[in-house]
């Protein structure tokens, strides 16, 4: 039976492409949706692709995969730095979590250095580029989930 990955992207991330294209490159949300379908194709795996620019649908989304997914691969885009509501809805979730973020934030301003989704996340993929995405569904295709 086909094994359900949510992956969550977060705030600004539908404009990526357009926005600030030397930092987060030129490929567009839709191509990394495709490329990761793409990838999973043929595997146990199963994706739910997400992105909104709102905090409360994030969580709704989290608790939502606690009943359908064996794994979140999330984004949460500026809300990795802030939000405390986001971790908790992670610290919920039984399965495995794996962070990514395009750029790498540990080089960026020092407010993004700190991220509250790491707090609970099993693996990080930070500064890939829209490969991250990729790398994360290598780990899981990897795994014994």
């Amino acid at each position: 039976m086909a094994q359900l990955i949510y992956i969550l992207n977060g705030p600004n991330l539908n404009l990526l492409g357009k926005r600030q294209p030397e930092i987060y490159g030129i490929e567009t949300l839709a191509d990394v949706e495709e490329s990761c379908k793409n990838f999973v194709s043929g595997t146990r795996f199963n994706l739910k692709f997400k992105q909104t620019n709102a905090e409360h649908q994030l969580i709704d989304w989290i608790h939502e995969a606690r009943t359908e997914a064996t794994a979140i691969i999330i984004n949460a885009g500026a809300f990795t730095h802030t939000s405390v509501a986001i971790l908790d809805a992670l610290n919920t979730f039984d399965g495995i979590v794996i962070e990514v973020h395009i750029s790498d934030i540990k080089a960026r301003e020092k407010f993004r250095h700190h991220s509250y989704v790491s707090l609970r996340a099993d693996k990080e993929v930070i500064g890939k580029g829209t490969k991250g995405y990729i790398e994360a569904l290598e780990i899981l295709v990897a795994s014994e989930v």
